[in-house]
This record gives structure tokens, sequence and C-alpha cells, in this order.
């Protein structure tokens, strides 16, 4: 009890309007003036965006190994007989 009595004393009382007072002006002086940011593009716009780079990347990686490192014709390498013999090599139907 005698140590609940020293901390009540310790401290100093103050009406509680004047510590909301005192907590608005340290956060007034604290806090920067902030810029709004608004978005060029919008969210689903980026993500179409990044989705299509993948699917261009995917092509031409495909044709870059397929026609390049592989002597066969760019083109092929995204048509559907190609990956269906493959499959079938794979599968061990030929």
């Amino acid at each position: 009890m005698t140590n609940e009595l020293k901390s009540e004393s310790t401290q100093p009382k103050v009406p509680q309007k004047e510590k909301k007072e005192k907590r608005s002006e340290k956060y007034k002086e604290e806090k920067p003036i902030r810029w709004y940011n608004f978005r060029l593009f919008p969210i689903w716009l980026r993500i179409l965006i990044v989705l299509l780079l993948l699917v261009i990347a995917a092509a031409s990686g495909l044709m870059i190994g397929f026609g390049v490192i592989g002597s066969g014709e760019p083109f092929d390498a995204l048509k559907m007989d190609t990956w269906q013999h493959m499959l079938d090599i794979i599968n061990g139907k030929e």
C-alpha cells in the first residue's frame, strides 16, 4: 500500500483536458506537411501490364530457345503440334 501512495503522490495531477491539449500540440509540431500522392496507373492496370510482360517474355524465351539454340524454326515453338509432339515423346507414345 505504501508503494501505491508514493507513486500517486510523486505524479502531478494534470486535468484530462490539459493532457489532450499537450498531446495535440506535440503531434502538430512533429507531423511534417504531407503531399498526397495519387496513382498514375490503377493497380488492376499494373497487374495486367505485368502479366502481359510475363507472357511476352515467356514467348520470346521459347522462340529463342527453340529457334536459335535448338536450330529449329522460331515460330514453331508457339504451335500446338510441336508441344503435342514433345509430350508424345515424353510419355513414350512414339
